[in-house]
């Protein structure tokens, strides 16, 4: 393989959002066991299944978010103050041992600088870091996947997918919402995630021991899988492709019981799987797949202590999963430290005050959402931020506290943004219309309800906005 190394340089750390693109496929548990385990716990093929399944179905959404809410970090830098610290104490010994357990390529400058533009949501300036770094590279699989990882997180974050309030507390497993993506830009994700996978293919028959083919097949296929859950909702081939990642890692730490990096994707699937309904455990349980909530979390924590490739991603995965089991305290200082980190990265910031929300603590949420708002005014301090996210958690939080005239005008403002997708004005717009009608304000809800159910577009939230055209929204 041909690689650009510098050698050591200074410590940077990125942030990497994986995703995936979709494959046809039906919802059927068939996709998830083998069939021949199906037939040995004799399941029945009958409507009693699905809602347990769909239930169940929020957590394993979990599993790939946290895939996708973050982006691969440099050599020992999940906390500043303590990388520092080390530094000083071991300096060259400690990057020579960092370099032993990764792809040389993830050590280089050039990558570096290309993650400083991913983590400050500057896609289009990684894109073309990331695109000239592979053709220098056209070997690497890593490379590959960061232009994969890149491409994908940029649709993703401009269709407002990553919106983890949509996750947190919404069903998006019924939810009516079409996601729209340029043929090219599937057909491109399709093209770049079997090109990594093949390439892992063949360095692995040529070299069965080769722990960095196997960490990047893992890391292909869970961007697959976040992109498929995201995208398409198909979230037995999701899991799928989770169970292959996981196992890939395992594969990894076989080989290389250092290559900390691995240990994320068995962290995030020890949680995952730990987290769905008993009678599913069991089945999964059939395939030799089991899962621990404690022991996941401490893999997260040990991927994002010593990890290479995955601090950042590891630290947003964990955030995410003690939010999922409202352990808010430890997932905003999780998450505090990642914006305090980097400052400039909308997403972590905006992150800290839904986290503020979802805590209880109303009033903090929505001076940090202010904070961001008013950030945002300043030039060049946020790289195209989607205020209407921002306008949209602080008219929630403002809701949640009565205070409805308020969260009626800031429903109203992320209605406006410019940037916001058909999707989320419309929810906007619903929720004005009925801050509108708890203000006995009826006139100005008819209208938001219009402007929801319009004809064209996406038209999840159609039918509400029509219910309340007839009946006018009271809180209940």
């Amino acid at each position: 393989m041909k690689y650009n190394n510098t050698g050591n340089s200074r410590h940077q750390e990125g942030i990497v959002y994986r995703v995936v693109r979709p494959i046809q496929c039906r919802p059927r548990l068939d996709r998830l066991l083998p069939a021949s385990k199906i037939n040995a716990v004799q399941q029945p093929r009958s409507q009693a299944w699905r809602s347990p399944i769909k239930r169940s179905a929020k957590t394993l959404s979990l599993l790939l978010i946290a895939l996708l809410s973050a982006a691969p970090a440099h050599p020992q830098h999940y906390d500043r103050a303590a990388s520092q610290q080390l530094n000083a104490l071991h300096g060259a010994t400690q990057t020579a041992e960092a370099a032993a357990h990764t792809d040389p390529i993830n050590l280089t400058l050039q990558v570096r600088e290309a993650h400083e533009h991913f983590y400050n949501l500057d896609y289009d300036g990684a894109l073309t870091r990331f695109e000239a770094i592979q053709k220098a590279n056209p070997q690497s699989a890593i490379a590959t996947g960061y232009v994969l990882m890149t491409l994908i997180f940029r649709e993703l974050y401009r269709q407002d997918l990553l919106d983890t309030t949509y996750y947190a507390h919404d069903s998006f497993l019924t939810s009516k919402r079409s996601v729209t993506i340029a043929p090219a830009t599937r057909e491109r994700i399709e093209t770049l995630t079997n090109s990594a996978i093949v390439l892992c293919d063949q360095q692995i028959k040529a070299n069965p021991n080769d722990a960095n083919a196997y960490f990047a097949r893992g890391y292909a296929r869970g961007m697959h899988a976040a992109f498929i859950t995201l995208a398409e909702h198909s979230f037995y081939a999701a899991a799928r492709q989770g169970l292959a990642s996981r196992s890939d890692s395992e594969q990894t730490l076989k080989i290389d019981p250092g290559y900390a990096d691995a240990k994320m994707a068995i962290g995030i699937q020890q949680f995952a799987v730990a987290s769905l309904p008993r009678f599913l455990r069991i089945m999964i349980g059939i395939t030799g797949v089991s899962g621990n909530k404690e022991k996941g979390l401490d893999l997260l924590r040990q991927s994002a202590a010593h990890g290479i490739v995955t601090p950042i991603e590891s630290r947003t995965a964990l955030s995410l999963f003690l939010r999922h089991d409202a352990r808010y305290p430890e997932a905003i200082v999780v998450q505090k430290g990642l914006a305090d980190e980097y400052p400039h990265d909308y997403l972590f910031r905006l992150e800290v005050a839904n986290l503020t929300k979802d805590s209880g603590n109303g009033p903090g949420a929505i001076a940090i959402y202010r904070e961001i708002l008013a950030d945002a005014k300043k030039p060049g301090y946020f790289i195209e931020p989607r205020l209407h996210m921002a306008y949209f958690g602080l008219a929630d939080t403002q809701r949640g506290q009565n205070d409805i005239a308020d969260a009626a005008q800031n429903y109203l403002q992320a209605a406006d943004q410019p940037s916001c997708s058909d999707w989320l004005r419309r929810r906007a717009q619903l929720n004005a219309g009925e801050m509108f009608d708890l203000l006995n304000q009826r006139e100005e809800a008819i209208q938001q309800y219009q402007l929801a159910s319009a004809g064209g577009g996406d038209q999840s939230q159609a039918d509400a906005a029509r219910h309340y055209l007839k009946n006018p929204y009271t809180g209940r």
